[in-house]
This record gives structure tokens, C-alpha cells and sequence, in this order.
């Protein structure tokens, strides 16, 4: 879901409660009374995240220290980013220098001509180069670059180690077709005492967001490639719902509870009583710490299908009225908190270690090459996690085609919510017509704009 929506939320959670923080005003002019290059920026931890808020100082005070002509002035709240906000901020200039968005905002923060052109500074950004390509380009428009990725992530399917054992499944080799998963899942649930073989949602937009990923890891797609029509009303949709139809109804895998959330799904998991779900890296610290978990018997397999899987993430951009000043100093702010494999706010391995905080997840993944190679290196050296539970998705994502959320997500994933729910509570649910009427209204949604 986009960053606007639930599964962001909950990814602050896992990460260092990363996802926090826009407030106050964005400053007036690029130098304070001491002569300063001065710069607001957003997305630090609350008080209330000791923690996380003592690193982001921290981190902070090592940059000015090092670059004693940039004055950072951070603002915190929660979330990152709020969607009811956000535009206001924006079209009112009371948006931060450096400000946090998620990969859905990208085009539209350039198409209504708040952001600032980065492309005569980027040269100077020394990671650019090391940055995923294919997250780069989310902040690429008509070839000039507009921001900055900082993290990235890729669905998959969680699954319970323990109980595929219990079930007489093999741990190590799990499902990679939706054939295997409903498979899988019948044997889950006749274990019985509750246990239910594969959990998902179909709420709060929540069922679309999910449907879209789905989608996609059957070779599918939401919208046209124009981002003019739907695409749902298609055989990959049919499949998609045809398999949760009969995962539901025929194998009766999946529960009788429906219209389930995020929390539902991950208190079923963190109980032991839930066989599979889809979600990103980011749950599995949350099934733990939140839910009673144990990482032993958590692991992830890349998305069912092997032809694709739902991207997501985060980066920064610049206010447009941003100084060329202030421009060059965001950008070594960003290299030095975000950006440098194994170091800085998300890549201090060993600090995180150090207080806890899980090091070994497989992602977010954001460099490439060297970079990458450096960064792993440091993430592996200080894990505490099991990291061999995560070797499948890191192996299996190598071959899928990582796709972005539609445009205007969270209208659409609204009208698939709806789909999604009817096949999971109605057993005589019309499948075609739904995905006809789901076609109609999302072409209304894109022809909106």
C-alpha cells in the first residue's frame, strides 16, 4: 500500500520507527544570523522514540560538525508524511527545504510544480550512482531528477516455519506457485485448533493494496501502462480471485473470520495459528516484539507465481524555492544520514545492534555493486536475526519484475477493497461482474486524473 496507508504505518514500527515527522514551516532563507547555509528538514523521531531520536541527534550533530558552513534544523512528528496535509503544506510554502515522500508522491509533487530541480546538483551527491537504478527513476520525470530514494522494500510470503513441519510441508522450500500456497494451506488448516493456512486482507483499502500484489505476481497489472485504463478486468484478475474463492470456500484454508487488517493478520502469525500471509521484511520484527513471535520460526519467501512483486518506499525531496545552497547541503545531509552503506541513521549495523533493534533483515535493499557488497557485508557481520529463514526471497527476487503502485492508489485499492471482500464473505460471488464494475469505476478514478 502507499505510504499514505497501512502497511507504511506499521513499517515505522519494525525499522527504527522511521516513518515519523513533518511539521512547522520550511525556512524563508538559506542563511542563518551566524552566516549559515541553513536548512529544515523533516522525518526525525519523536521524544517519545528515545532511541531513534538520540541516533537522529546524534547523527545530526557529526554532519554539522563535519560541515560546520550547514546549519540542520529537523522537525519531528508523526507520521512522515500525513496525506490530509500534505498538499496544503505544499501548495501554502509552509513545506520543509528537505521533505520526506513516499514513491506515490513523486510525480505528483512535480506535476503541480512544488519541487525543485535537482538535476544540475545530483553529480554531487556521491551515492547517487550506487542507488538502484529502478528507484531512481521513481524520482526521474521527462529525464530531470526531482528527488532522492532512501528506502525500498518488496512484498513476499511470510510463513510459519514451525507449523509447515507440524503440517509434514518441507520449511525450506516453500510455496512458489499459488497452486503450492493453496496446497500448502489446506494442510496448515487441517491441523486444526483454529489454525488457519493463508490469511489476507480485505479492508480499509487494505484487500486492494493486497490484490494488487497479487496482480502483479501473476503477470498482471492494474491500470494500462498510459495510465489511462484498467487492467484488472483480465484473466490474471480471475486468477487472483478464483484462488482466494476457492482457498475460502472450496478448501475452507483460510477461516471463516473475514474482512481482516493488518493487525488481525499479524496477531494470527505472531500466535502461531496462521500458516502464510503476504507483507515486506519489516513485519516480521513487529510479529516478534508485538505479537509474541519468535524469529526461529518466521521466515520469507519471495512473492507465489515468479512473475512479479509490489515495490514501495521512500526518499526526499526539495522545496522549489530552495537556494542552490541549500540544495548542495541537503544533499551531503542526505549522503551522510541515508546514503552511505553501513553507516548513518539506517546503516549503523552496529549501533542498532547494540540496542536491540533487529540487523539482518533482507531489506531495505537500496545499493547496488560495491555499495551493496560493503553494506551487506556490515548488515551480515552484526546480525541478530536468523538470517538463512530469509535466503528464498533474496534468491527468488533476482527474477521478478518489481512493479510500483498504481496512480492514485489508495481511490483504486478503495474500489478493490470491495471485490476482494465480497469473494472472501459471499461464496456465490460473481467474479466477472465484479471485476467489470471494479474496471468501470477505476477508468472513472484515472479519467479524474
Amino acid at each position: 500500500m502507499s505510504r499514505t496507508g497501512f502497511r507504511r504505518t506499521f513499517a515505522a514500527l519494525s525499522v527504527c520507527s522511521l516513518a515519523l515527522a513533518v511539521s512547522a514551516c520550511g525556512s524563508d532563507d538559506d542563511d542563518s544570523a551566524s552566516g549559515k547555509t541553513r536548512i529544515t528538514v523533516n522525518c526525525m523521531p519523536p521524544k517519545s522514540a528515545k532511541v531513534d531520536r538520540q541516533f537522529f541527534e546524534e547523527d545530526v550533530a557529526a554532519f554539522e560538525k563535519a560541515n560546520p558552513g550547514i546549519d540542520v534544523v529537523p522537525h519531528d512528528a508523526f507520521p512522515c508524511q500525513d496525506p490530509k496535509t500534505f498538499d496544503a503544506k505544499l501548495a501554502g510554502g509552509q513545506m520543509e527545504d528537505v521533505f520526506y515522500t513516499y514513491f506515490t508522491d513523486a510525480r505528483h509533487v512535480v506535476d503541480i510544480g512544488q519541487a525543485a530541480d535537482l538535476t544540475p546538483y545530483v553529480k554531487e551527491l556521491k551515492s547517487y550512482g550506487t542507488i538502484q537504478k529502478q528507484l531512481r527513476d521513481i524520482y526521474t520525470v521527462d529525464g530531470k531528477v526531482y528527488g532522492i530514494p532512501r528506502t525500498g522494500y518488496s512484498m513476499g510470503l511470510i510463513y510459519n516455519k514451525a507449523l509447515f513441519e507440524k503440517a509434514g510441508l518441507d520449511p525450506d522450500e516453500p510455496p512458489a506457485t499459488w497452486d503450492e500456497v493453496r496446497t500448502a494451506a489446506k494442510k496448515i488448516a487441517a491441523l486444526g485448533d483454529g489454525t488457519v493456512g493463508y490469511a489476507d486482507y480485505s479492508a480499509q483499502n487494505q484487500g486492494g493494496w493486497h490484490f494488487t500484489a497479487e496482480l502483479y505476481s501473476q503477470g498482471g497489472d492494474v491500470v494500462s501502462e498510459d495510465g489511462k485504463k484498467a487492467t484488472v478486468d483480465t484473466p490474471e484478475g480471475r486468477a487472483v480471485l478464483q484462488t482466494l474463492h476457492d482457498m475460502r470456500w472450496t478448501d475452507d484454508s483460510m477461516g471463516s473470520k473475514q474482512l481482516l487488517v493488518i493487525n488481525d493478520v499479524q496477531q494470527m502469525m505472531g500466535s502461531g495459528k496462521l500458516g502464510m500471509y503476504l507483507a515486506a521484511p519489516d513485519n516480521i520484527p513487529i510479529l516478534v516484539k508485538e505479537k509474541g513471535g519468535d524469529y526461529k520460526d518466521l521466515a520469507l519467501a519471495p512473492m507465489p507465481g515468479g512473475r512479479g512483486t509490489l515495490i514501495g518506499g521512500d526518499g526526499y525531496m526539495f522545496n522549489k524555492k530552495a537556494s542552490p545552497e541549500q540544495i548542495r547541503a541537503g544533499l551531503k545531509w542526505l549522503d551522510h544520514m541515508f546514503l552511505t552503506p553501513g553507516d548513518g541513521f539506517l546503516g549503523d549495523y552496529a549501533r542498532a545492534k547494540k540496542n536491540d533493534a533487529p540487523v539482518g533483515l533482507p531489506e531495505p535493499r537500496l545499493f547496488t555493486g560495491a555499495a551493496d557488497a560493503e553494506d551487506q557485508q556490515v548488515k551480515k557481520a552484526n546480525a541478530n536475526v536468523p538470517v538463512e529463514n530469509y535466503q528464498p526471497f533474496l534468491d527468488g527476487n533476482q527474477n521478478l519484475d518489481m512493479k510500483i503502485e498504481p496512480p492514485n492508489a489508495q481511490q483504486i485499492y478503495s474500489v478493490l477493497d470491495g471485490v476482494v471482500s465480497a469473494v472472501l464473505t459471499k461464496k456465490d460471488a460473481d467474479i466477472d461482474k465484479l471485476l467489470k464494475d471494479a474496471s468501470g469505476k477505476i477508468d472513472g478514478i484515472l479519467a479524474r486524473g
